[in-house]
């Protein structure tokens, strides 16, 4: 079996920066360890598989696909960056003729759309809940050290931790904290925490004046750090909404790499992510 796939650079328009997905293009489901597989193979932060739902359409007219994301190691259930991918490849690859695709994920219906030079996506809002420092203060040791935090939040749903830094602490805190992989590994987790988000007030003032910046480590899934992850910033979203009492926000997570983030909170409670990419290879795997 031959599987078109391409490595796109989300939330970015600069080859080489923001988060690199695997895009593959399936016509039929595949064995989940085939995917797995895959996936371990790509070796990214995560894989996508745009998977057609209708035997009679093809990638460029079909509106409506399977979408499923893993990491190297485990299926993810929501995966933003890999979403902003997989549209891409639709939108300026197979030149897809409908204004929106529907995505049919584990997280439900995800609607994108193309808007100008960047994609819009429908994705769920997760706002997280405060919790206290003694819960989870072996984590927060092993994530920013001794650095001030001024508050702490766990979202159920999506199983991540939250820790804001005191508003004080300069953004090169944030940009150079160095978090111990197999330290986090070996902590207590009976919370069952799959991410771990630090974020710090923005500089609204400046250009381009973000609200807000942040960092996602993952090695529970496999990824040490995420460069730019549209999952983090539905939980994101929705603090930061409230702290600074506005629905629009634009964000940056400030990984090596770097990725800019646009985030509009809407009436119906959903969150619209938007964000630019760039293809930079397209290849076929043999299976």
């Amino acid at each position: 079996m031959e599987i078109p796939v391409f490595t796109v650079d989300a939330f970015t328009n600069l080859p080489f920066k923001g988060n690199p997905a695997a895009v593959c293009l399936l016509s039929q489901e595949l064995q989940d360890d085939v995917y797995q597989k895959i996936a371990a193979e790509m070796n990214l932060s995560e894989t996508a598989f745009i998977i057609k739902l209708n035997s009679n359409e093809d990638f460029s007219s079909g509106e409506r696909f399977r979408l499923r994301w893993f990491s190297p190691t485990t299926e993810v259930r929501l995966c933003g960056h890999a979403t902003l991918a997989s549209a891409a490849v639709l939108f300026y690859k197979k030149n897809n003729v409908n204004p929106t695709i529907v995505f049919k994920t584990l997280s439900g219906e995800l609607a994108v759309q193309r808007r100008g030079e960047s994609i819009v996506m429908d994705f769920p809002l997760n706002k997280p809940s405060p919790v206290g420092l003694s819960e989870f203060k072996d984590i927060v040791k092993v994530a920013v050290g001794d650095q001030p935090v001024q508050d702490i939040c766990l979202c159920g749903t999506t199983k991540k931790l939250m820790v804001r830094l005191a508003d004080k602490c300069d953004r090169s805190v944030l940009t150079s904290l160095k978090p111990d992989t197999a330290a986090l590994l070996r902590v207590d987790n009976s919370q069952g925490i799959k991410g771990l988000i630090v974020t710090m007030i923005g500089d609204p003032g400046s250009q381009p004046g973000y609200d807000f910046y942040s960092r996602n480590f993952s090695p529970w899934y496999g990824i040490p750090e995420d460069p730019v992850t549209g999952s983090s910033h539905t939980v994101l979203a929705g603090y930061w909404s409230e702290k600074l009492g506005k629905k629009e926000l634009l964000a940056y997570q400030c990984s090596s790499r770097g990725g800019e983030l646009e985030l509009k909170l809407r009436e119906d409670g959903r969150l619209n992510i938007a964000g630019k990419a760039v293809i930079i290879l397209q290849g076929t795997l043999a299976v």
